[in-house]
């Protein structure tokens, strides 16, 4: 609870220019209506007083009666920006600062949570400004006080309006003198200004209702907040609104600027593809399919960050792109048409770093370099170093050796890749006619040259020691159209693993494909390890397309399509179709918060054409088509529970004696060992929190809302692959009672797939 000292008087002093400002928003909007300021306008049934600074919200004497009131107080906490500091100048700010000393800064309404029993109308809102009280640092409270009739009852929810010509950051509210007080809402959320959008913004107390217990006051609130989050998909989105609607991926290309910057849409029969939050730009001149890049990429108003997390993405972005948002490290260090010389000038990035061009962003950039960099300032020179390995630290060839090439794909940056060898020979699912013959090269002749000494192929098969990283169905087909790209080459790869008795990888062999092309055969080479100069360092070369197959597909599939892309779905849908009082949002919503935000700067700069992934990626333009095609052949929903894709890929069985109900193939296996545990954790909290609002599995079934959302989810959300057979229902369309819960008593079906999902 939020305890306040706050006097009951205040006394203003001067209007201007000595009040200390507060500044509000982010945007340059322009000043509406006549500059001269008005009168107090009049609202039924409420006499706001002037002759102190304390406002009190009374009954007109026409309306006194027997009726008592209580005297209650209403305390806003709005904080303070850098960004509003910033943009809030000019004849606005003079205006707004009149405001706040005047009291007419914001308009509150307390809304009751139950109709008026004798009438069955909605009682009458109480109304009253709220002014300016104290600062505490950034936080600035203002206050507001009311008279509320006895048979008011408990109230439901609070209304703002804000008579700033800025947008306001409202952190909470805190209800105090009512029935059931003091009562606490939670806002964390930004109101826009009265002369952007005259709708006043709502905010329901911190309680939780399922649809069907929604208190009667509240009802019509609950169903028009939810409109307004969907709108009525047209026109251009601004940047104050909060609305939340699906759109194709149109808009990583810019085809206006170039003909080699065009880019295919995402989404549809012949991309398939997540959708994302839409923003209504116009199109470009040059393909009427295609969003233009004109303008800030639009998230609903609430999905932006906030400073601090926007500090934290800046120091992320530098941390991942680097090479790209510092250009001089590519001129210093690396000729553009050979990338690195040798081994050393890799090293020099280390030891020697590169010289920074004088620029006064050094400071901020220093400011919020990651780990991975320092960044060294003297009175001659910026020098940029970064943060050697410690890896690499202790042994300079660590990353030459095989075992640490097989721990990687354990405990990399790409672990959830690796799957069990469960049919040999290896075969490929593509079309023979098109790509050549479909059976590998790695021969059982082949693999039992490296693992003779300790077992047979047919027995190493049996006893589940055989593990492939398979990178060839994925990246065959690009082959041809990655190879027309100047200064790049791609293959298909398979990597083959043994698990020794010691229960670590050993690499076996490496199997570098070539489609047919241009009317060439199909091409394949197995590398193996071996101790002629030649042969060791082919198989180290072969290491190095595998390596940036493995790490392509992690940014492109298993990071941005898994983590994020396919994740945005679910964020539009839950504020689309959950109303903020409902307990699922409640859960969900932490979660899902600025995942729109970091999606649409990626729009912006890292996977548009020509961006950082394009760059630095072996896929090149490519690289969100290969994502597309992984989307459309690997993506399945009831497989993203860590215990289902462990046990899709041959990494784990299900055993109830052990640990989390999974034995693991391999028992040294990070990315599966440090997860079950988040898991399990998560499981427990989510299966108590849900079974606390849905006993029984009915009140699923009649969740209004919580059908809807689950319908959008997949109709809308994920409309490409709305038909699949694998979507857990439960009759026609019904969100089954399984799917709220991580997992059942029974744990997995006979296929060995979870039946039921953690939401």
């Amino acid at each position: 609870m939020l305890n306040l000292s706050i006097s009951k008087s205040q006394t203003h002093q001067i209007l201007l220019p000595n009040c200390n400002p507060f500044f509000f928003g982010r945007r340059n909007a322009s000043f509406a209506g006549n500059p001269k300021f008005k009168s107090v306008r009049k609202h039924e049934n409420v006499r706001v007083g002037r002759g102190s600074s304390t406002i009190k919200a009374v009954q007109t004497s026409a309306e006194k009666s027997t009726t008592t009131t209580t005297s209650a107080t209403v305390v806003i906490t709005v904080q303070q920006t850098v960004g509003g500091a910033l943009t809030h100048l000019g004849l606005s700010r003079g205006l707004d600062d009149i405001g706040d000393v005047l009291g007419r800064t914001l308009l509150v309404e307390l809304v009751a949570a139950e109709l008026d029993p004798h009438t069955g109308s909605e009682k009458p809102k109480i109304k009253a400004y709220a002014h300016k009280k104290d600062k505490d640092g950034d936080e600035t409270h203002y206050e507001s006080n009311f008279n509320v009739p006895e048979d008011f009852g408990e109230v439901g929810a609070i209304t703002i309006e804000n008579e700033h010509h800025k947008e306001m950051f409202v952190e909470s509210i805190v209800i105090d003198g009512v029935y059931g007080g003091p009562i606490n809402v939670t806002c964390n959320s930004w109101i826009h200004s009265k002369f952007d959008n005259k709708e006043p913004r709502v905010f329901f107390v911190d309680k939780s209702y399922l649809p069907s217990n929604t208190p009667s006051g509240l009802k019509i609130y609950r169903e028009k907040e939810l409109q307004i989050l969907r709108g009525d998909g047209t026109g251009e989105r601004k940047t104050f609104e909060r609305i939340y609607d699906y759109d194709v991926y149109n808009d990583l290309g810019d085809p206006d600027s170039s003909e080699d910057l065009a880019r295919p849409v995402l989404g549809g029969q012949e991309h398939p593809y997540p959708r994302r939050c839409r923003t209504g730009r116009a199109r470009t001149k040059t393909d009427p399919l295609s969003e233009s890049r004109n303008g800030n990429v639009y998230v609903p108003r609430d999905e932006a960050f906030s400073e601090v997390k926007q500090m934290q993405f800046s120091a992320k972005t530098i941390y991942s792109v680097l090479h790209s948002l510092v250009p001089s490290i590519e001129t210093s260090i690396i000729d553009s048409d050979l990338g690195f010389p040798h081994f050393t000038a890799i090293e020099t990035l280390f030891n020697e770093g590169v010289e920074l061009p004088k620029q006064k962003s050094t400071g901020f950039l220093a400011n919020i370099i990651p780990r991975l960099v320092k960044a060294i300032t003297d009175v001659e020179k910026n020098v940029l170093l970064f943060e050697t390995p410690q890896l690499y630290e202790r042994d300079r060839f660590s990353w030459f050796r095989d075992e640490e090439f097989a721990r990687q794909t354990l405990a990399g940056i790409n672990p959830c890749r690796i799957e069990l060898v469960t049919e040999w020979p290896l075969k490929s699912k593509l079309d023979p006619a098109v790509y050549g013959p479909a059976e590998s090269a790695i021969t059982t002749e082949l693999v039992e040259k490296e693992i003779g000494g300790f077992t047979t192929v047919k027995k190493a098969l049996e006893e589940k020691k055989l593990f492939v990283l398979d990178y060839h169905d994925l990246f065959i087909p690009y082959v041809k159209k990655v190879r027309e790209i100047k200064g790049t080459t791609l293959y298909g790869s398979r990597t083959l693993f043994f698990l020794m008795p010691s229960g670590t990888l050993r690499p076996l062999a490496i199997e570098l494909t070539r489609p047919q092309i241009d009317g060439k055969p199909q091409w394949k080479e197995v590398f193996q390890p071996c101790w002629d100069a030649t042969g060791v360092w082919l198989w180290r070369l072969a290491k190095a397309h595998v390596l940036a197959h493995d790490s392509g597909f992690h940014q492109l599939v298993s990071h941005w399509l898994r983590t994020h892309c396919c994740t945005e779905p679910y964020v539009i849908a839950t504020n689309r179709q959950l109303s903020a009082m409902h307990p699922v949002y409640k859960l969900l919503h932490p979660h899902l918060r600025y995942t729109m935000e970091i999606n649409a700067l990626a729009r912006e700069a890292l996977i548009n054409a020509n961006g950082v992934i394009e760059k630095g990626f072996t896929p090149r333009k490519y690289s969100l088509e290969v994502s597309s095609a992984a989307y459309d052949q690997l993506w399945q929903f009831d497989l993203q529970a860590l215990p289902a894709d462990l046990i899709s890929r041959g990494m784990a069985v299900e055993d109830p004696a052990a640990p989390h109900g999974l034995k693991l193939a391999i028992e040294d296996y990070p990315y599966a060992n440090d997860g079950l545990l988040i898991w399990d954790a998560i499981k427990k909290w989510v299966t108590d929190y849900v079974t606390y609002y849905y006993p029984e599995a009915n009140l699923v079934q009649s969740d209004v809302e919580l059908q809807e959302w689950w319908t959008e989810i997949r109709t809308k959300g994920h409309a490409d692959k709305k038909d699949e057979s694998w979507w857990p229902v439960s009759g026609a369309g019904v969100v089954p009672y399984q799917l709220l819960k991580p997992f059942s008593e029974a744990g997995v079906t006979g296929k060995g797939v979870p039946n039921s999902i953690s939401i």
